[in-house]
């Protein structure tokens, strides 16, 4: 939705990515906020999330020792101590949106997984699941950036009901709430979806999976440039940029040829995505 021709570099040609900073902290945070929850209600405390931090961010670069080399550059930490300050700001502000001495999880960094009628499977990693005493279900984000603009509120929400159709699918029970937490700029954004939403979504997403069928089958990958272009690591090989995509390393068919496996997974997008679904 937001490129097409970005979706074939990660997911065909899965050409390397280097680590951001404002990625891989915000891969910190939820890492802490997820972690938190592992204590009694009464010690989830500001001091003690961010006593969390150091310990957080030795496990990460263990597991992704890739992100070492955000600070490769900064032999005396000034660089580093800024960017764990500002995780530690998130952190506080979240304090401040939500109160988790009042909060029990069902699920945290919940694995999703649903195949609908057409055999399309549907995946997703939910941050939070909060489960009501009556049953209803609340699913929560949080998102280390700031909240979009109005205009941009419906594509920032369309992650939002893309996990509420795989829970209604597994489950058969539509989410009472889907809220975004903005740790950012400390906005919470809540929308209460309907049965009518979740088929609308559904409908969207067989018309993108078709779109990506027919472009994986004749190689055509189109650019769509907009202010995300500013974060890709990939315009020395985009035509928008100048650049000379790489060979196609698939054999291409005609549209109406054999269709490519059924299989979407979600990924998680920190900004705004265009709602609207395009081949």
């Amino acid at each position: 939705m937001q490129c097409p021709l970005l979706y074939r570099f990660r997911v065909i040609d899965k050409l390397p990515e280097k680590p951001s900073e404002a990625a891989t902290r915000g891969t910190l945070v939820h890492a802490v906020l997820e972690r938190l929850f592992d204590a009694p209600a009464a010690e989830r405390t500001a001091p003690r999330a961010k006593a969390l931090l150091p310990g957080q961010w030795d496990r990460l670069r263990e597991s992704r020792p890739e992100v070492v080399e955000l600070f490769a550059d900064d032999p005396d930490g000034e660089r580093l101590a800024r960017w764990l300050d500002e995780a530690e700001r998130l952190i506080e502000r979240w304090f401040t949106l939500e109160d988790p001495t009042r909060l029990e999880p069902a699920e945290r960094e919940l694995f999703v997984e649903a195949e609908l009628e057409s055999g399309l499977r549907l995946r997703g990693i939910i941050d939070r699941v909060d489960v009501a005493p009556t049953g209803e279900v609340r699913i929560v984000d949080y998102k280390t950036g700031k909240a979009p603009r109005p205009e941009y509120a419906e594509g920032a929400l369309f992650q939002m009901k893309f996990y509420a159709l795989v829970v209604w699918r597994l489950k058969k029970v539509v989410p009472r709430r889907l809220q975004l937490v903005y740790l950012g700029s400390g906005d919470v954004l809540t929308y209460d979806p309907v049965l009518a939403d979740l088929e609308r979504v559904e409908r969207k997403l067989l018309a993108l999976w078709e779109a990506i069928r027919v472009a994986t089958e004749t190689g055509d990958w189109r650019p769509r440039r907009s202010k995300l272009c500013g974060w890709c690591d990939h315009q020395a090989v985009c035509p928008e940029f100048g650049g000379t995509p790489p060979p196609y390393p698939l054999p291409v068919r005609p549209a109406d040829g054999v269709p490519a496996a059924q299989s979407l997974p979600a990924q998680r997008v920190d900004g705004a995505v265009d709602p609207e679904v395009s081949a």
